[in-house]
């Protein structure tokens, strides 16, 4: 496995690559999304421990739409059995991703914790996310903390089922190229905030003209929706450009790259 270092443009290029991959297949993975969705909504109505069990999730969940995408890159139709890529590797891999679920279930309760004991909640909100709803100091400070684990898992779960790297390992490998390509990233997440702003002003100031604030919020929604599965499209390129092997799906060389074994 080889860890590539690209140039910052190569932020764009993830961006472009994902809405392209998305437009070969935009009914199927926005199905896709819709079912990851429906599934988080429908764990998290159980009592107790339905909320654990969304949060264990989130790392095959993410696996399986980075697989679906890989599908749609190569020209095939990813089929609803791709959201459980992570469970039909073989039970060593499924096992990884379990250890990696519950490694991030605990550290999202830590930072939810930490929050809630150096903010109190009687602040008034401050903001609101992508569709309006508000968010106070504490949720705004518990998103803070949680950048971490974004770091920490954005590559691990590709790394674990596709390179089959070792739980603890792959976090560790996820940071570094996250950080030995920084650029990149930053120019990522900036296009893509750029994308939500432009697109969501506009078909914000669509349903302020067709009909005022209720048409604006009801356009709204399924435009960040979709937005979103757009955006966990495109994750998947900022996987394979950053790391090499030869069994990696659509696997393509980028200039610079660099061992990390």
């Amino acid at each position: 496995m080889k860890l590539n270092i690209v140039p910052a443009r190569t932020g764009l290029v993830w961006v472009k690559l994902g809405i392209q991959a998305f437009l070969k297949q935009p009914l199927a993975l926005t199905g896709l999304f819709f079912m990851y969705m429906a599934g988080v909504l429908v764990l998290s109505q159980l009592p107790l421990v339905g909320s654990l069990l969304g949060a264990m999730l989130v790392p095959a969940a993410t696996l399986g739409l980075m697989a679906a995408t890989a599908e749609a890159a190569g020209g095939r139709f990813p089929m609803p059995s791709v959201l459980i890529s992570a469970f039909r590797a073989g039970r060593q891999r499924a096992r990884a991703m379990l250890v990696l679920g519950a490694i991030y279930t605990v550290g999202s309760m830590l930072a939810t914790l930490l929050a809630t004991a150096l903010v109190a909640d009687s602040n008034p909100p401050l903001a609101a996310d992508a569709q309006g709803t508000p968010l106070d100091a504490r949720s705004l400070v518990a998103l803070l903390l949680h950048t971490p684990l974004v770091i920490l898992f954005w590559h691990s779960p590709a790394l674990v089922h596709w390179h089959g790297v070792a739980p603890v390992k792959s976090l560790f490998f996820s940071a570094v190229a996250c950080f030995r390509n920084l650029g990149a990233m930053l120019t990522y997440g900036a296009t893509w905030l750029a994308v939500f702003f432009l697109v969501g002003s506009a078909f914000s100031m669509l349903g302020m003209a067709m009909g005022g604030a209720a048409v604006a919020r009801s356009v709204m929604m399924p435009t960040v929706l979709l937005l979103v599965a757009m955006f966990s499209t495109s994750m998947y390129f900022t996987f394979r450009d950053s790391f090499r092997a030869d069994d990696l799906p659509d696997a393509q060389a980028t200039p610079g790259e660099e061992s990390t074994q």
